[in-house]
């Protein structure tokens, strides 16, 4: 057994598997994020007015916005609000919606392509059934997204009802904070069931945890979130480099690191599906 046993081997797999391929992969997400933000809160508008939740769009941007670094938030949060103001009912919203469907399947197709490499696994199936895969996970995340930021607005209320009605509201307050990290323990449960819904089949199933490549994930993103704009300050911005663009690399530089994690994860997930002493990767298998 070599030093630190079992978990110093996953952690050595996981750091190879990123060296390799993770610079690459994570380039590709910041790229993709940024290109399918936007389509991703069309497909929600379009589909709250379906369902007549159109309030629970702003809720559920305000709770993305709250993940992302304040130089990050203040870039992207007007244009989305534009453009949500902008397709807000009628034709174009729809075909809006149906254009980011799709966009938003290729980055979730990039993400299928992470896990599958991470697994040496090939895929079996047709472009068009993945696709219809991608567009069904998409459609699923949005509506579990309004759900989950409404469930969080009522949680915010009912803080505010005990803390200023109740007399004895002291006893409650550690049951009560806990409410405070519910941006946190969401994003851990999405990145858990897109991390399920995308490993290969043969893998999707088995004894091994998916748990730890979302949870590592989710407090990486977290500590990008608060970190980057301290090292930020500490290097004196990028305004000097690149001028007035600085917001967007830094909003790149962001996903990427983001990226970067999500790689990490699946490679993680993946050295802890294999029990023998070789590489992950292996010969390439099949789903």
């Amino acid at each position: 057994m070599r030093p630190g046993g079992r978990l110093y081997t996953v952690f050595k797999r996981a750091a190879i598997g990123v060296f390799n391929e993770g610079f690459i992969h994570a380039g590709n997400i910041a790229y993709l994020a940024i290109l399918t933000m936007f389509p991703f809160f069309i497909v929600m508008a379009a589909l709250a007015q379906l369902l007549g939740r159109q309030p629970d769009v702003q809720q559920a941007l305000h709770g993305f916005l709250a993940t992302l670094p304040p130089s990050v938030s203040e870039l992207v949060s007007d244009p989305i609000s534009e453009v949500l103001k902008a397709s807000n009912g009628g034709a174009v919203l729809w075909f809006g919606g149906i254009v980011g469907l799709w966009t938003v399947g290729g980055f979730i197709e990039t993400i299928r392509d992470i896990l599958y490499r991470a697994y040496g696994v090939k895929p079996t199936r047709s472009f068009l059934q993945y696709r219809a895969g991608s567009i069904l996970i998409i459609l699923v995340s949005v509506v579990l997204a309004m759900s989950a930021f409404s469930a969080q607005l009522a949680l915010t209320g009912v803080e505010q009802f005990v803390w200023r009605i109740l007399p004895f509201s002291d006893r409650f307050q550690p049951l009560i904070s806990l409410s405070r990290i519910a941006p946190l323990i969401m994003l851990i449960v999405a990145l858990y069931g897109l991390f399920m819904s995308l490993t290969p089949a043969k893998y999707r199933m088995s004894a091994s945890p998916k748990w730890p490549g979302a949870m590592f994930t989710a407090v990486w993103w977290i500590a990008v979130t608060l970190l980057l704009p301290v090292f930020l300050g500490m290097m004196g911005g990028y305004g000097r480099t690149y001028g007035s663009l600085a917001g967007v690399i830094v909003t790149l530089l962001f996903f990427w690191l983001v990226g970067l994690g999500l790689v990490f994860g699946a490679h993680l997930n993946a050295a802890l599906a294999e029990g023998a002493e070789p590489s992950v990767k292996g010969p390439p298998g099949t789903e």
